[in-house]
């Protein structure tokens, strides 16, 4: 449930009650579409200093067309929530955000000189393998 909440909590969603949010209450709220919000939090969050970084999650054009509605599709929330999770947990490894964005901005030779971030935004499986580095590095194991 921790990595439920931490992603709400990443994507700025609140709370409709006091509980903690679900596993299925996030499906729902990716599923009935993200806030619009949730895609600039984020983008803050992880590149504080790249005012295009959200573009590299939804397209500009298709950003514009989203402010109408004001949310994001299910597949653009779920490719947000992938990001906020692997931020979430790389904030919980390295303790500080900017050693966090160091991890993710920077090459790392077990995914093969790419960037983790790069990773994360491209595929599910991408994502994983970020996400299994920092497990290993949370509990010790080379990474």
């Amino acid at each position: 449930m921790l990595a439920i909440n931490t992603m709400a909590e990443v994507l700025g969603l609140p709370g409709r009650e006091a509980a903690p949010l679900s596993p299925f209450g996030l499906i729902s709220r990716i599923e009935s579409g993200l806030p619009l919000g949730a895609l600039d939090r984020v983008a803050r969050l992880i590149a504080p200093d790249d005012a295009q970084f959200k573009y590299r999650l939804v397209p500009k054009a298709t950003y514009d067309r989203r402010k109408g509605s004001h949310r994001l599709s299910s597949d653009e929330g779920a490719r947000l929530a992938r990001v906020a999770r692997v931020w979430g947990l790389a904030l919980h490894v390295w303790r500080e955000e900017s050693e966090a964005r160091d991890f993710l901005f920077r090459p790392h030779s077990m995914l093969e000189d790419r960037r983790p971030i790069d990773m994360v935004i491209g595929s599910e499986i991408g994502a994983e393998l970020v996400l299994d580095i920092l497990g290993r590095l949370e509990y010790g194991s080379a990474a």
